[in-house]
């Protein structure tokens, strides 16, 4: 899959770039780090970009490519650590709801309409205010009104199925239960989810920016884009860099995983013309 997205879409192209990239840097930040991300030195706070530090220093002296690059990681982290929350739930939920059918499709479809009608962010606003600011609370606030998108599409897609011969031949061959949901209902919600996956990574991306830049991400002195830009907008008529690096890194990054969703979208329709 990934190599096609390669062959065939520029802008798919681009995204594994700046995706395994950024991915890449994450990892290896503590190897490719240049200076201590947390350590302060108020000789040479604020200053440009220049030889030395090659993206300038913040308010305390730290240098911002270094926090840049372990930035990444507590922003990476929070989007895989919803996404494998996120998917496995509203896929269950939505294969069963489309199978069963009756009383147990409205109640589940009824349940997930309820969570839908609550916005993503605010929602984590509230739930990271109740519980206190931190990493694992925003990503348990954004698994709580992600998971519907999932459990709709994929109740759409097998509800139409119901009826089908392909399950009554699964069925009749005496596939039922974990077999019948794994080895036929599963498959066939993968390529939607997949698109969907890569468009949700965008969003978890900015809402985790935003709790961030909101003081309620990751704590203090612990690098995070969002925590980045909130420091350097206090200054950014003078030091604009500060804000401005950070802020382009989760727009690069957002637009990265947009491109891929649209690649999967695109490697995936038969009508597409390639």
């Amino acid at each position: 899959m990934m190599r096609r997205i390669w062959r065939t879409s520029y802008g798919g192209r681009f995204a594994l770039v700046v995706i395994v990239g950024v991915t890449l840097v994450a990892c290896l930040a503590p190897r490719l780090a240049p200076y201590d991300p947390y350590a302060q030195q108020f000789a040479v706070r604020l200053m440009p970009p220049s030889s030395t530090h090659w993206l300038g220093t913040d308010g305390l002296g730290r240098d911002v490519l270094s926090r840049l690059m372990y930035g990444a990681r507590p922003t990476l982290g929070l989007a895989v650590l919803v996404i494998a929350l996120t998917v496995p739930i509203g896929l269950a939920i939505g294969i069963v709801a489309g199978y069963a059918g009756g009383w147990i499709e409205r109640v589940l479809m009824r349940v997930t309409d309820i969570f839908m009608a609550f916005p993503r962010l605010v929602l984590a606003l509230a739930f990271v205010g109740l519980l206190g600011p931190g990493l694992l609370n925003g990503a348990l606030a954004l698994v709580l009104t992600g998971w519907p998108a999932y459990a709709r599409v994929s109740r759409a897609e097998i509800a139409a199925l119901r009826r089908s011969d392909y399950l009554a031949a699964a069925e009749m061959q005496g596939i039922t239960g974990f077999r019948l949901f794994w080895g036929h209902l599963l498959p066939i919600c993968v390529p939607s989810a997949r698109v969907r996956l890569a468009l949700d990574l965008a969003s978890i991306i900015l809402a985790a920016a935003g709790l961030g830049f909101l003081g309620l991400g990751v704590r203090p002195p612990a690098a995070e884009w969002g925590t980045m830009v909130a420091d350097g907008s206090k200054v950014i008529f003078d030091q604009w860099w500060l804000a401005a690096i950070p802020g382009l890194s989760i727009v690069v990054l957002s637009l990265a995983f947009n491109l891929l969703a649209d690649a999967l979208r695109d490697s995936t329709d038969p009508h597409h013309e390639r």
